[in-house]
């Protein structure tokens, strides 16, 4: 099959089924498609769509992110997880607004600089927003290429990435490059899924090598599996007469970073019992979390020293500030407070 062979069939599924209507797609600038891509990594459309509203109607444009507070977009990003991306979005803000006066750049080079965005999601933006001839290779497009040639290994490995990045620039067409782009990404969304794949119904289905081997769940190959380990945390639940809570604003990197959450303790500095427990899962590790209270004044000053990342919030303007999603659940039922 031919480059233009495969660009033509992309092409005309997108005619015929490719998504139009999505909401980054009705304003369809740079600024909109960036933010829907910086969402989108790791997450399905259906989850990112509410969150991609409710984010583009309080920062509306480029300008008005990187004037925002950065708790304030870390609280319109709570639920989302890998909040490194909600951090590198504002940073990038800035950086749009300071060095190129609000305007994304229009070339690969320049865009892969900017923070949280790398060589895919900069051609999505060039593509998609500005109409560039730029490849992308997402998890969806990892997957069409995996399967279609037949491509052996982890796509996370460098040499396995290598060779679907060399087959995604050959089958990219340098015309109508947002329609094939935007048709790859619906194609391995929809049809080329990851457990059900509907082979039957692919434009690519005569000439794919996983199909015509009956191969097609086997790839693309999965990572090799490591035994996720669990780590334990003890939490503290302090609260006052003014039906305030005490929370710990975590640092700006590694989990939950920028977050508000309860603060971790060490059990030795004093007496505690407990009150609470819950299980979160990582990417990496599994968290088994204990919630305790101090039962004497003084265990609470000894083991919570006041420092600037520690503040007490008044538990009925909890849903108004960034707090991890199993942080809000705990403390929502805990203290029987109802979500706005």
């Amino acid at each position: 099959m031919t480059p233009t062979q495969f660009s033509n069939k992309i092409l005309k599924f997108y005619d015929q089924h490719g998504r139009k209507d999505l909401p980054w797609q009705q304003n369809n600038s740079a600024y909109s498609v960036w933010v829907s891509e910086i969402m989108l990594q790791q997450t399905q459309v259906k989850t990112v769509i509410p969150y991609y509203l409710k984010f583009i109607s309080s920062f509306t444009t480029v300008e008005a992110l990187a004037k925002a507070d950065i708790d304030d977009v870390l609280h319109h990003w709570a639920g989302l997880g890998y909040y490194s991306r909600a951090r590198n979005l504002h940073a990038c803000a800035k950086m749009v607004v300071e060095q190129y006066k609000g305007i994304f750049p229009s070339d690969i080079r320049s865009m892969v600089e900017l923070p949280g965005i790398g060589e895919s999601t900069g051609g999505a933006i060039l593509s998609l927003a500005y109409g560039l001839p730029e490849a992308i290779l997402d998890g969806n497009v990892k997957r069409v290429l995996a399967r279609v040639f037949l491509v052996e290994g982890w796509y996370g490995s460098s040499q396995v990435s290598k060779t679907l990045w060399q087959l995604s620039r050959k089958y990219t067409p340098k015309t109508r490059t947002s329609n094939f782009n935007q048709a790859m990404m619906d194609l391995g969304a929809d049809i080329c899924n990851r457990a059900n794949p509907r082979c039957d119904e692919c434009p690519l289905s005569k000439n794919c090598k996983a199909n015509m081997q009956d191969k097609t769940v086997e790839y693309p190959h999965r990572k090799p599996q490591k035994t996720i380990q669990t780590r334990s945390a003890t939490m503290q639940l302090e609260l006052n007469n003014k039906q305030q809570v005490r929370l710990f604003k975590r640092p700006p990197s590694g989990i939950w970073g920028g977050l508000w959450s309860l603060p971790e303790i060490d059990l030795k500095s004093g007496q505690y019992s407990l009150i609470g427990q819950f299980k979160h899962t990582f990417s990496h590790y599994h968290l088994q979390a204990t919630v305790v209270e101090a039962k004497q004044k003084n265990d609470r000053q000894a083991s919570i020293q006041d420092n600037q990342q520690l503040a007490w919030h008044n538990i009925d303007k909890l849903s108004d500030i960034a707090l991890p999603t199993p942080i809000k659940k705990y403390l929502f039922k805990h203290l029987k407070i109802k979500e706005k």
